[in-house]
């Protein structure tokens, strides 16, 4: 049994003060630097609007780490409306308080955990906490901003977000931001590390961009059901995202019969790398136009990247052999090729690519890609020079044991190589209809572990995947099958 423990004294002290709202904000001009924090908590769970929105006028910190506040209590819209109302009040005065500070309202969820749990507990360095992450933009732009002249009190305050758009409506905190952000102008940035696109109005998606700082976001996600024309409305915003590190584009689909529009649209979205000088992981999934115009989107890269993954996409022969030579793929960590159909193309340049990125390459996904025994066979030469591998990943794939112990003897020396992720092999099915048995492939599992036992790397973890023919969820075998409820008793 759980026994709540009482509340403390300084919990206590603030409950007590803030039974008098007026009294409170009154004492705030007086108020230790300390007992800021553990007050706005309190302020905060109990709901005490005028408190909060005083006390965001009169926070004593560079940094007001919101986000992960709302992440351990359930927010309310009126708090949060009464955080920005006060934030809104102090940009509109002319002269700041004179203990003002803030420079920075941090809506993120999972930044700053420890500050109020460490300011609550009274076990901090004041020092540690009074400064804002390192490396924000906005203390050079401070700095700029100092140098030509302008007042301190009429520097921006920035909000840190991460947006997720979706659905037809933003919901209210969202739209209340939005509208404080407008209203302001220059005096409020809404700067956003993270934003993730899904489906919404092509309208709603520019008003919103309209808003946000476009030069901080670093991790950009689309996934929406696009034609390549509104795609093109988009990439002009894409343009400006000079910091962006990564991108993700999932399906964007073509008309059946090609058009110049159709090609302009390609290469305006080649044309906007460019743009994004420290692009480092490029996630392409389920896009139609990619067969035959691979050279097309990549060839406007002008830096290495870090990961490229190409999934559940149609690609030619000479799209392969472009990617071979792809200046931009020599020093990858990460190449996914999942879902990708390999069967009828000639993997030889795929060899060259592996050779290529062999010192650097750490994880290699060519899962589902339909590779023959002897177009796997043809790659093992090259993936047995993969000096920093350390996740191989094959599953879907028509192997046979013998082919699977073949790659076992070329990766022995690979020091790194830690995880591999196989396809039931060919053996271990009955019939041609696909059905797995498993006491098969408990066997020629159990092959495998006996030859890793062997060559010196029992620790070395090699996990069968395969789909379940009954509902297509995967089957993991380790030392005994992970099933999926269709093999589980009623």
């Amino acid at each position: 049994m759980n026994v709540q423990a009482p509340p403390r004294l300084l919990e206590l002290g603030a409950q007590c003060l803030l039974r008098n709202e007026a009294l409170a904000i009154m004492a705030l001009e007086e108020l230790p630097i300390e007992l800021f924090p553990p007050l706005f908590m309190e302020a905060f769970a109990g709901r005490h609007t005028e408190a909060l929105k005083a006390m965001v006028q009169a926070w004593p910190f560079p940094c007001l780490p919101l986000g992960a506040l709302m992440q351990d209590h359930q927010p309310h819209l009126d708090t949060f409306q009464a955080a920005l109302d006060g934030l809104d009040v102090l940009l509109a005065q002319e002269v700041r308080p004179r203990r003002w500070k803030l420079q920075v309202l941090d809506l993120r969820r999972k930044t700053h955990q420890d500050f109020w749990t460490l300011w609550s507990g009274m076990k901090v360095s004041v020092c540690s906490l009074l400064e804002p992450e390192p490396a924000q933009p906005m203390q050079k732009r401070c700095r700029v901003e100092a140098q030509a002249g302008l007042k301190p009190e009429q520097a921006p305050v920035e909000v840190l977000v991460d947006l997720c758009i979706k659905e037809d409506t933003l919901d209210e905190t969202l739209s209340y931001l939005l509208k404080k952000a407008k209203k302001r102008g220059k005096l409020l940035h809404i700067r956003c590390q993270k934003l993730r696109i899904f489906t919404m109005p092509m309208q709603s998606i520019r008003k919103i961009l309209q808003v946000v700082q476009l030069d901080s976001i670093q991790d950009l996600e689309v996934n929406c059901i696009w034609k390549l024309a509104t795609l093109s409305r988009f990439l002009p915003h894409l343009g400006r995202m000079g910091n962006l590190r990564r991108l993700l584009l999932s399906r964007i689909h073509i008309l059946p019969h090609t058009t110049p529009d159709q090609e302009n649209c390609v290469n305006q979205l080649s044309a906007q790398f460019l743009n994004l000088p420290h692009l480092q992981e490029l996630y392409l999934d389920s896009i139609s136009f990619l067969e035959g115009r691979l050279h097309q989107v990549l060839r406007c890269l002008n830096t290495p990247l870090e990961t490229l993954s190409i999934t559940n996409c149609l690609i030619s022969e000479s799209d392969l052999t472009y990617l071979s030579q792809c200046p931009s793929v020599s020093l990858l960590k990460d190449l996914g090729l999942s879902g990708v159909n390999l069967t009828s193309l000639n993997l030889e340049s795929l060899q060259v690519l592996i050779e290529r990125t062999s010192a650097t390459l750490q994880e290699l996904d060519l899962d589902e890609c339909g590779i023959m025994d002897s177009q796997f066979s043809a790659l093992l030469p090259s993936l047995s020079g993969c000096s920093q591998l350390t996740t191989f990943s094959f599953c879907g794939n028509p192997i046979s044991m013998a082919v699977l112990e073949s790659l076992l003897h070329h990766t022995m020396g690979l020091s790194k190589l830690s995880h591999v992720l196989y396809p039931a092999p060919l053996e271990s099915y009955e019939d041609v209809h696909g059905t797995l048995h498993l006491g098969l492939l408990a066997q020629l599992h159990a092959r495998l572990k006996q030859l890793l036992c062997k060559s010196g790397r029992p620790s070395m973890f090699w996990v069968s995947a395969s789909p379940c023919p009954h509902c297509g969820d995967q089957i993991l075998y380790d030392t005994e099958p992970i099933l999926c409820p269709c093999y589980l008793p009623d």
